[in-house]
């Protein structure tokens, strides 16, 4: 179990699992840079947090931007939205009659990945939603904006292992302030980071480092 003082960005699970690098820059060296991508994101996301768009349509009541956590995982951050269904294995909602099954949903600006990492993110959501009310979250949806078009996914005990064990190595990673060597690949020339990143230039020392010595040689 972690103290809340030492939770981690749950958004971040997405980073690690897509590159190791790129969480670090993010979360251990504080460093960022917006691209086109990142700024529609960040728009998209903006939109879907605003808490004035929850609503009830029907047998289905939508929450947006709710703050979620783990003690177990040391995750913490906010739902794009959870969809709560009526079903008899729900949970109680204060004002509603009946029980509801929550269902997180994802919002993700560009089009499916081949890797896992965008369900491993809306797995921790889960695995966060299941300790703070108390029920079984099986499913959720990934919602992709560029085909507008959801992706169902699955909580399998697969995917929940692997949400430990990339949890466990991001604070171990955090603790030891671990900025780990370039490992390039064709998802670099899409990455906001790219300059920082320095991937011809910074292969054996961290990007702190570097930028701290190309400051003391300048005039």
């Amino acid at each position: 179990m972690f103290d809340e003082e030492d939770y981690l960005p749950l958004s971040g699970l997405q980073h690690f699992a897509f590159c190791r690098r790129q969480w670090a820059l993010i979360h251990v060296e504080q460093a960022w840079a917006e691209n086109l991508r990142t700024v529609e994101g960040a728009l998209l996301h903006e939109r879907v947090h605003d808490l004035a768009q929850s609503e009830t349509r029907g047998e289905v009541r939508t929450v947006r931007g709710m703050a979620v956590s783990s003690r177990a995982l040391g995750l913490s951050g906010q739902c794009d939205a959870v969809e709560f269904y009526r079903a008899q294995e729900g949970i109680p909602l204060r004002g509603r009659e009946g029980r509801w099954q929550p269902y997180p949903v994802e919002y993700k600006r560009g089009k499916p990945k081949t890797g896992d990492c965008d369900a491993l993110q809306l797995c921790a959501q889960a695995m966060c939603l299941e300790e703070m009310l108390a029920c079984a979250v099986p499913e959720g949806a990934l919602f992709y904006w560029e085909i507008r078009r959801r992706q169902s996914v699955v909580f399998d005990e697969t995917l929940r292992q692997q949400v430990r064990e990339t949890s466990r190595e991001m604070h171990e990673a955090y603790r030891r302030r671990y900025t780990p060597k370039v490992k390039t690949g064709a998802f670099c020339k899409q990455c906001s980071l790219r300059e920082l990143c320095l991937p011809k230039l910074c292969k054996s020392r961290p990007v702190a480092e570097y930028i701290a010595r190309e400051c003391e040689g300048s005039p």
